[in-house]
């Protein structure tokens, strides 16, 4: 499947390609992006195979992750999107699309992540069969929550994760 490629006043969504793989690498080894997905930074190992999830999920799903870019710089900002982890979790999130989003440091504080989140939900309302999606937020992630409040996804349980606490959360598009 060609992954569509999205555009809002300041942002372009886009296709991963092999020259994001530095971008993506920096992105997933700084310790500020990973403190709660996962609170590990990844190593390129870890980064390559997340890459390559992301060109699986729309090749064999129909949808999946976007590069963010800054429309007037092209400047890497980060990741949006949805997936479909098979996450062994409590309740289970069944075969409702997850929405999760990832920016670099210097993107933070800037917006930038409302209007690629708001973007990414225009094209699920049109594209998905389901009636919602969900995300799973780390309950100490307040930036997080915040945005995920702003575009309407509300808490539906707490449990735990990867020994870690978390808030599912649904949203109907």
């Amino acid at each position: 499947m060609k992954v569509p490629t999205l555009e809002t006043e300041r942002l372009v969504l886009r296709a991963h390609r092999l020259k994001d793989f530095s971008d993506c690498a920096a992105l997933w080894a700084n310790p500020v992006v990973t403190r709660f997905i996962g609170g590990i930074p990844l190593t390129p190992e870890d980064t390559w195979s997340r890459l390559l999830r992301n060109a699986g999920h729309w090749l064999l799903l129909g949808f999946g992750y976007w590069v963010v870019e800054e429309k007037a710089t092209g400047n890497f900002l980060g990741e949006v999107g949805f997936a479909d982890l098979k996450r062994s979790i409590e309740p289970p999130l069944g075969n409702t699309p997850e929405a999760g989003w990832v920016f670099a440091p210097s993107a933070h504080g800037k917006g930038f992540a409302l209007e690629a989140v708001q973007a990414i939900h225009m094209w699920g309302a049109e594209n998905f069969q389901t009636r919602n999606s969900a995300c799973l937020i780390a309950p100490e992630n307040e930036a997080s929550l915040r945005l995920a409040a702003k575009i309407g996804y509300r808490e539906s349980s707490r449990s735990v994760y990867k020994g870690q606490p978390a808030i599912i959360f649904f949203r109907n598009w």
